[in-house]
């Protein structure tokens, strides 16, 4: 029976290099960014997955390196949060959302065995949710900050009837940065209907049955909602708090 793998050799790098030449096309003729923006991120993607690949032999074989890469990610997760919402060092304050929604979800899991203790389970299953609280952590408090400036106004009224200043923003912080749960949600409803995710298409060109990457995709999506829900809660009172400063809101370039 033929493989479903994708087949590693040249033809799979000419059509990764043709790809990433499109976007960096479509993006520099349609004003959106620099063309760099899009070369850059291609080429830190295979540098990244090119070493992650020859290290999981050695993060397999040993639990504290492969709690150490987890960690890893955790911080990476972070910054790169942070540096989308505010240039300011309280920035790094939204760690806390992200651990507080990925860590509690990956020990349950652990906990009630559905995920084994094995590091070639954990690490891809950590990277998953640590993606999803991280992508989630930078919309909810990009668009927490926008909406902060751009509504000052409500806020001062409400300071003005004696609202508290946590409560004055959080009437205007809410649905804003409830926004960033969308795409999650999106994707969740019309999975198999209109797309077909990552953890499936992989699963399915890893010889598996269609039932058990359906099953696994599941569990991928329904997590990624739990934990992008408590990642957007918590950055929502971060900026309700003042915690993550407004006025220091980051640069919108690419």
């Amino acid at each position: 029976m033929d493989s479903t793998l994708l087949e590693v050799g040249p033809r799979l790098a000419i059509s990764v290099v043709a790809l990433a030449v499109l976007a960096a096309v479509v993006v520099w003729r349609s004003g959106l960014a620099r063309w760099t923006v899009m070369a850059t991120a291609s080429t830190r993607a295979a540098v990244q997955l090119a070493v992650v690949s020859t290290l999981i032999a050695a993060l397999v074989a040993s639990g504290l390196l492969a709690a150490t890469f987890v960690l890893l990610m955790f911080v990476v997760a972070s910054r790169t949060a942070a540096k989308r919402v505010t240039r300011d060092r309280c920035g790094w304050w939204l760690a806390a959302p992200i651990g507080a929604a990925v860590l509690p979800v990956v020990l349950a899991l652990l906990a009630s065995g559905v995920v084994p203790t094995r590091a070639l389970a954990v690490i891809p299953v950590s990277g998953i949710l640590l993606g999803g609280a991280m992508t989630a952590t930078a919309l909810a408090g990009r668009r927490a900050t926008d909406e902060l400036r751009a509504r000052h106004g409500e806020v001062e009224a409400g300071l003005s009837i004696g609202l508290m200043p946590r409560e004055s923003r959080l009437l205007v912080l809410q649905d804003a940065a409830a926004a960033a749960l969308v795409p999650a949600l999106d994707q969740t409803r019309t999975v198999g209907l209109v797309t077909l995710p990552g953890a499936f298409v992989g699963m399915l060109l890893g010889g598996a049955t269609p039932l058990a990457a359906g099953a696994v995709q599941l569990f991928v999506l329904v997590g990624i909602l739990a934990v992008q829900s408590i990642a957007v809660a918590g950055t929502v009172e971060l900026v309700a708090r003042g915690t993550v400063p407004v006025d220091a809101a980051a640069s919108r370039q690419l």
